[in-house]
Formats: structure tokens, sequence, C-alpha cells
């Protein structure tokens, strides 16, 4: 059976706050614990009133202090965001604290824009193409045989923690990067569908074995909304859509709001297809539908591991869509 995980934005609702959040993604990640996901994953976004996870550390904290076995972690870290140190030590914290259980994904876009980025660097000097190098100095903190981090400067936590890195990506810069360094890869086709295929290729065709890894591990991130029916699934994501063309029309980060019935009387015929195109990797259905859809995507990415996405407005439908993924996978 292929490992499966789930990524969560922390999602907050119309009508909601950040504590109702927390308290639903804390929910979300017993239950995943008991449906036998591998990991929890969070990701850092800025200056979106529609995302909660921004102090990225401290919900992988929450989380992993009401969980016992899952793995928790970043999906990911906006590492231009960050010094590398502080990084190190943030992430040697959580390892103390929950050894064993912490996944370091890191990303190299803003996870924000333009002014949210100027606010968290005091300016644009770090604009990601720095990434190798800030890369580099973190593992140096992290494991000081390397020798690349500040010389005379010491990750405490931090320092000799066995951290997984995993680099994420939407285009081939990072699947370079993680084949050359030999680390794990997490490619984000729930956003970057059109990117996947040869992202992967060229993950895996530089690919340098190193301490870390012997052989590529692609994990590929997918939406998948599920539900008893077909007609009902495509409902609630409709919630999804909703974000996706809120993106468009440059109001980014809204909160989610509830699952409509008919969508084509909020979008155009463009912003219908641009919608389409941008979810084009997504898999809406039934247990049947979500079965015969995923083993097809398996056939075509060879992935190693599934981390799924699923926004979905009501709580309640968004645990019964990530357990009849898990009961689907165990078919598989």
């Amino acid at each position: 059976m292929i490992p499966i995980s789930i990524l969560d934005l922390a999602p907050v609702i119309e009508g909601g706050t950040p504590r109702d959040s927390f308290r639903r993604s804390l929910d979300l990640a017993k239950h995943a614990e008991e449906w036998g996901y591998r990991r929890y994953w969070l990701a850092e976004h800025h200056n979106m009133p529609g995302i909660a996870s921004s102090a990225t550390s401290l919900v992988i904290s929450h989380v992993a202090s009401g969980t016992k076995t899952i793995r928790v972690g970043s999906g990911g870290i906006m590492l231009p965001n960050h010094a590398p140190l502080i990084i190190a030590e943030q992430f040697g914290t959580l390892d103390a604290l929950y050894p064993g259980r912490i996944d370091l994904g890191l990303g190299r876009a803003p996870g924000s824009d333009q002014l949210a980025a100027r606010a968290l660097r005091r300016g644009l000097g770090s604009d990601g193409h720095d990434f190798p190098e800030m890369l580099s100095e973190l593992r140096g903190y992290l494991d000081p045989s390397l020798g690349t981090g500040m010389p005379g400067v010491r990750a405490v936590p931090g320092e000799g923690a066995n951290i997984p890195i995993w680099l994420l990506g939407s285009s081939g810069f990072s699947a370079q990067l993680a084949g050359q360094l030999g680390l794990p890869f997490a490619f984000a086709s729930h956003f970057a569908p059109d990117f996947l295929l040869p992202a992967l290729e060229l993950y895996r065709g530089g690919f340098r074995p190193s301490e870390a890894l012997e052989r590529p591990y692609a994990m590929v991130g997918i939406n998948i909304i599920a539900a008893d029916t077909d007609a009902e699934a495509h409902r609630l994501a409709t919630s999804q859509q909703q974000q996706f063309l809120n993106m468009i029309r440059g109001r980014t980060g809204m909160l989610m709001s509830p699952p409509v019935d008919d969508m084509d009387q909020l979008w155009t015929p463009q912003e219908k297809a641009y919608v389409q195109q941008q979810l084009s990797f997504s898999i809406i259905g039934s247990r049947n539908t979500v079965k015969e859809k995923l083993q097809a995507l398996g056939e075509r990415t060879k992935a190693d591991e599934w981390m799924i996405a699923g926004q979905i407005y009501d709580h309640d439908a968004r645990l019964r869509s990530f357990q009849i993924v898990a009961e689907v996978m165990r078919e598989l």
C-alpha cells in the first residue's frame, strides 16, 4: 500500500475563527492517526485571512502534542522568510519535544504577497535565489560535520537532531536540487499540475544517493474530495473552487465559503476553464471514483507517497472524505 499523508492549510471558514481552525486540525489529525495516515503537514502562508497556519512551528507543536504516533511537519516552511538558524532551533525544539515524529519540509516561495514578504524580511533581498545557500546553512546547523553552518554558531536545540528534510516544489528547481542532494521530494500538483510529470522526471533522473536517502522518494500532493456519492463530492468541492476563483480575482486567502449548488452562477466560462486547469489533478467523487482515479494517477506518476489536501467547509464532511480515502487505499 502506498503511504498516505495529509496537508492541512488550517482553513478559516466563514463564521469561524483561527481558534476553531486549530481545534478542527487537531481533531482531523487524531482521526488520521487512527486511520493509518503517515504524516500530518501544515503549510506556511501569510496575510491570508482564510489560512491560520502562519506560525507553522507553533501549530505543528499543537498537533503533535495531541497525537501519539503520526509524524507532524511542515509542508512547508518557506525558508527565504527566515534565518536558517531560527528554523534549526525551532525544529530542533520540536524534535526534542516529540522525538522521531518531526518532518521539515522546505520551500523557496514566499507563501505570501509582496507586501507581506517585505514585512517578513524587512526588504526583498532574499527572493528565493539564494535558497540553496540557505538550505546548506540550515543543514550545517543540524549536522555540524557538514561544515556549512556559520562558524562559531550552534543551534541549541537542533544540533545533532535527526530531522528528515524534504524539498517542496511546484516547478523543476527544487526537483533538481533535491535530486542532487539526495533528499526526498514533494511536488505540489494540488495547485501546479502542469509541471508534475516533468519535475518527477528531473528528480529521479538526477538523483544522487546520500546518507539521507539511497534511492529517490517522491511524494505527490493532490486534492481529493470524497463523499458517499459523486454528486455530494462535487458539491463539497465548490468551496475549494471558490477559493481558486478568489485567487483569480485577486482576493487571495479569503475565508472559506460554504458549498453552492451551481458554480456557473459565480464564474465566467474563462474563469471556469482556468480553475479546472489548476485543479486538473484533483480527484472528486465517491469511493469507487476515488479508487479508479487514484489508481490511474499512481500508474502515471509512480508516486512513493500521496500527500492529500482536501479543502472542505463542513468539518464532519472533511473527516468523512479523509476516512473514505484511507479505506480506498487499503483496497489498492
